[in-house]
């Protein structure tokens, strides 16, 4: 019997010739991620519960400070410095100020046929260059730590074959909206979903990021492409190589098939309080909004901010509108700088913030208030996310986002 791309690599973690999905395999973990959402309560297991603490393999952590940059209370403040101290303690990877936990995993450390766990559910996003990542608790993350290794139950795959390009003013984020609103926030629950057909061949690996990241969305475990030529250069243009390079056997067993033709999805838009409530962005236009982010795991990257800038070039941001632009990382706003794109946010009015989680955190830097509504690339749309529970949140494209923007009320961009 065939295998799948995240059964081949659950194997070569485990060690043996093959798994199927239902199987419990230990496995030797290659990477391991925190950030401060949680690594102070990793930290203080280890510290209280552990009676010989020791970590196996410093070189596999790395801790990322992204939720609240900089910190924005006294309590946010211990808890980094608890994670900083650990961190410098053990000889462990650590960033502050670079950007978002996923957005730095990916510029700097993940490979095709990797293993990794990370304390946040959007892990997945590493499935963009072939590898298997998926979000853990801190029990997990710390049992990893301290051992290199865990269990996994081997999940099953879903395929969605991709056909066709994406129109013009369509945008990964849109296609993968409608695939979920398609499936349901729960249709891929413990499952994978294996991105492939002629279709993937028209998106780049930012734009397969976007996919991968919102996977968690629709249940799934994780979401994985091949680590095909356009992966490969991508990470050689980063001097790093691939641990290994998985394609799905032809007789690979798949749970459900799915067929998405790219020319056909158009600009959508979800709805309070549920991501899977996706529907034409049009059906929403008119809303009135207080607040647009244009950033996160999910769309802070060079691409987005291209196509936001464009959009809001030569015009000025709604007077009630706040507008936040956070770009992912410090190499993605060095190049938005480099290319002119954070003078033209900044002449249009935009708030453009270092990068970090932001509002898509809902914790600390644009938070919205009591009955106010934002328009947003995060990650989710759940009552309360970004601030109060009255507030309402929508997800879009970061051309829907820097449209509504300039117009102050929900609308796309060929209505400006």
């Amino acid at each position: 019997m065939g295998m799948t791309i995240a059964e081949k690599i659950i194997a070569l973690a485990a060690g043996v010739p093959e798994v199927k999905a239902g199987d419990i395999h230990t496995v030797n973990l290659d990477r391991m991620m925190s950030n401060d959402g949680t690594t102070h309560l990793t930290v203080d297991m280890y510290r209280s519960k552990l009676k010989n603490p020791r970590i196996a393999d410093p070189k596999k952590m790395v801790f990322i400070v992204d939720h609240n940059v900089p910190s924005d209370s006294p309590k946010t403040a211990a808890a980094q410095k608890k994670m900083r101290d650990f961190a410098k303690e053990n000889g462990i990877d650590f960033w502050e100020g670079e950007g978002v936990c996923h957005q730095v995993m990916m510029e700097k450390y993940v490979c095709p046929g990797e293993l990794i766990f990370g304390a946040d559910s959007h892990t997945c996003t590493y499935g963009a260059l072939g590898a298997f990542g998926t979000g853990v608790g801190c029990t997990d993350l710390l049992y990893g730590m301290v051992t290199g290794t865990s269990w996994v139950l081997v999940p099953e795959t879903i395929k969605f074959n991709l056909t066709g390009k994406l129109c013009r003013g369509v945008y990964p984020r849109d296609l993968m909206l409608t695939i979920i609103g398609a499936i349901s926030a729960s249709g891929a629950s413990y499952q994978v979903m294996e991105f492939c057909g002629d279709g993937v061949r028209t998106l780049s690996v930012d734009d397969r990021m976007v996919l991968c990241n919102l996977a968690v969305e629709a249940g799934a475990k994780t979401a994985i492409f091949e680590a095909d030529d356009i992966a490969l250069k991508w990470l050689n243009d980063r001097g790093r190589k691939p641990k290994a390079v998985f394609k799905s056997d032809e007789d690979a067993v798949y749970v459900r098939e799915y067929t998405f033709d790219l020319s056909k999805i158009q600009p959508v838009a979800a709805r309070p309080d549920f991501v899977d409530d996706v529907v034409p962005a049009k059906e929403v236009c008119g809303v009135p909004i207080d607040e647009a982010f244009l950033g996160s795991c999910n769309n802070g990257r060079i691409e987005d901010l291209r196509v936001g800038a464009s959009i809001v070039k030569g015009r000025r941001i709604s007077e009630r509108v706040r507008f936040l632009v956070v770009p992912a990382s410090r190499q993605v706003y060095c190049q938005a700088l480099e290319e002119g794109l954070i003078d033209i946010f900044m002449e249009s009015g935009a708030i453009v913030m270092n990068p970090n989680c932001s509002v898509c955190w809902g914790s600390c830097q644009g938070v919205i208030g009591e009955h106010e509504v934002l328009i947003s690339t995060g990650t989710r749309n759940f009552k309360g996310r970004a601030g109060h529970p009255s507030s309402k949140v929508y997800l879009g494209s970061a051309a829907t986002v820097a449209a509504s923007a300039v117009k102050g009320e929900i609308c796309t961009a060929d209505m400006l």
